[in-house]
């Protein structure tokens, strides 16, 4: 009695359904396949002719659902930024996700016309990074008001920004607000109109815009395609193309 009275307990934790069974599946396979998290960060310049920047935000709420689809275990989280001029979009997610938005976004600037962007730039890649600074993917159209600095004029003896300084810029804010959204539990449009000061500044980006070092999409996906050089007397790896000092 007691052996039998231990089999029905172990059934009730564990369910005997159909349904139980197929979620037991479906967690065990999210475990087999749970992805390395890496956090992609680009940045891009709106066209003159741009009138309604929505266009931005719908055209990547599609793109988020086919890779979606595609890539059934890798959920994408991040948050899209679109200033008057400029776009600010963090990605986080597998690489195989994060390479195809990179190869949306080389094509988009491809197009003879009707493009979206312009002179788009890869800011930074984190690999692994210990947790995701966001729970969703979003995106939110900023105000004239939203994310302005005002200039300041340089001394002629003082030096500009460094571009290493400027990421640095970009990487704080963002924590900060990553930060300031998993305290408050706000979701990031709400989040950044109660503190707009968690905007990062749009005179930040037009500078890391205009800036060589910073690799194109198509010239991260060159040196992320391109073959190990391995030198055997030195144990030296390196890619086949330039790499970012960022």
């Amino acid at each position: 009695m007691e052996e039998m009275k231990a089999e029905e307990e172990i059934e009730d934790e564990t369910g005997t359904s159909l349904f139980h069974q197929l979620t037991a599946q479906r967690n065990d396979r999210e475990e087999d396949m749970k992805i390395v998290l890496q956090r992609l960060i680009v940045i891009a310049r709106l066209p003159r002719g741009l009138a309604d920047r929505t266009e931005l935000g719908a055209y990547y709420e599609k793109l988020n659902f086919q890779l979606s689809k595609q890539y059934i275990w890798d959920h994408m989280t991040g948050l899209l930024l679109i200033y008057p001029s400029c776009l600010l979009h963090i990605i986080e997610s597998s690489r195989e996700v994060l390479v195809s938005v990179l190869k949306d976004l080389k094509d988009m600037q491809q197009q003879p016309d009707g493009t979206l962007l312009e002179a788009a730039k890869v800011v930074f890649m984190a690999h692994n990074p210990p947790s995701r600074l966001f729970q969703q993917w979003s995106y939110k159209v900023l105000n004239a008001d939203q994310g302005a600095e005002d200039s300041v004029t340089k001394g002629p003896d003082e030096e500009e920004e460094s571009t290493e300084t400027l990421v640095c810029t970009v990487l704080c804010a963002l924590q900060k607000l990553g930060e300031h959204l998993k305290i408050s539990k706000a979701v990031p449009g709400s989040g950044l109109d109660t503190s707009p000061e968690l905007i990062v500044s749009q005179e930040v980006l037009n500078k890391l815009l205009a800036r060589e070092e910073l690799m194109t999409p198509h010239q991260h996906l060159q040196m992320y395609n391109s073959p190990l050089h391995i030198s055997m007397d030195f144990g030296q790896v390196m890619r086949s193309s330039c790499l970012t000092t960022v």
